[in-house]
């Protein structure tokens, strides 16, 4: 990726639980765990994502992962790191 680009998320599919793989435009492919965060907010607008219904509804929005028209969403490089969100150590390299 050239200095210029625009870091997205181009595809997000999920896995299990509270589980999400996300590829991104470079090419890195992880998975994320929402279950510690999600768990851990005691804002009510954050924790009814525990409700798997809801947390399963997410979408890909301009690059964003988010839900609810951005009711939730992530900083694009804390999923691309893995920063402030509790993830599997399952990543994969690209193909």
């Amino acid at each position: 990726m050239s200095r210029n680009s625009v870091l997205k998320v181009v595809k997000a599919k999920y896995l299990k639980e509270y589980k999400i793989s996300l590829e991104f435009n470079d090419g890195k492919i992880h998975t994320i765990d929402f279950e510690p965060f999600l768990c851990s907010s005691k804002n009510p607008s954050i924790a009814k994502y525990k409700d798997l219904t809801l947390f399963e509804a997410f979408s890909i929005t301009d690059g964003d992962l988010e839900w609810n028209d951005y009711d939730l969403c992530f900083p694009i490089i804390d999923l691309y790191e893995n920063k402030n969100i509790s993830s599997s150590q399952n990543d994969e390299s690209a193909a």
